[in-house]
């Protein structure tokens, strides 16, 4: 379907899944899918079909957001035409929770997801904490500084090398400040063999330095969709108790 974006001027697709009970009436809390570089909106529905079983189990709507090729879910200050951060947690959430029975309210909605959708989840999470309740990365590039010339984040941001201070504003290890403890209900995953494990071990380490409450996952595997398929069912089992917290 699609949703639209005032401050980029433009009509966006996204994929709404709805679990069985939807038409049984209620109110549904909504889980918001990231794609990773070079995706789209389409990735989740198409390569972890079981994600569709996991919304009929537990009730819950799952919007799978596009963030273009590669925005990496930011507000670019080098071009004003990308301002992904503005659209997903504001201009998003705000359509799907007119168009949709929704729970409006940051117990209600999470968000995670994969390689550039996990930085991405993560970083909206800590800087909208009103919006989203919950979140999660699988195998996130979670410090983007280690990788100045890769994913063309340097077209959103300008070089590293002339623009340091805009890297480490950008990278989720550096905006855990953002958040207090228990504020977000958090679950991050990656794999061993996987190169943003190293950044990744570092941002728990942070956390737990941080006395920041969360879920951290570590197996055997790398950066690809057998990792991620096995990843988004725990998440959704994860969010759904969340979700389900008295």
């Amino acid at each position: 379907m699609l949703t639209s974006s005032a401050a980029m001027q433009k009509q966006i697709k996204a994929v709404v899944v709805l679990p069985d009970a939807y038409k049984k009436g209620g109110r549904f809390p909504v889980v918001y899918l990231l794609h990773g570089f070079g995706g789209n909106y389409a990735d989740f529905t198409k390569n972890y079909p079981a994600i569709k079983q996991c919304a009929d189990h537990y009730k819950m709507i799952l919007v799978c957001a596009d963030g273009n090729v590669s925005s990496w879910y930011l507000d670019s200050p080098v071009d004003e035409k990308w301002k992904y951060e503005t659209y997903v947690a504001g201009e998003l959430v705000n359509w799907i929770d007119q168009h949709y029975k929704t729970i409006v309210s940051n117990r209600g909605r999470a968000i995670t997801g994969l390689s550039m959708g996990g930085h991405g989840a993560l970083s909206l999470a800590f800087k909208h904490s009103d919006v989203f309740g919950a979140a999660g990365s699988m195998s996130g590039g979670v410090d983007i500084r280690p990788f100045p010339n890769n994913w063309l984040i340097a077209q959103r941001l300008g070089p590293e090398a002339e623009f340091p201070e805009r890297w480490k504003e950008n990278s989720v290890i550096e905006n855990i400040y953002r958040i207090k403890p228990n504020q977000l209900s958090l679950i991050v995953d990656c794999g061993t063999d996987d190169f943003f494990y190293p950044v990744n071990l570092a941002f728990h380490e942070r956390l737990l330095s941080a006395k920041i409450p969360h879920d951290f996952i570590v197996r055997p595997g790398a950066h690809n969709s057998a990792y991620w398929a096995n990843s988004i069912t725990f998440q959704l089992l994860y969010f759904n108790n969340f979700f389900n917290k008295k």
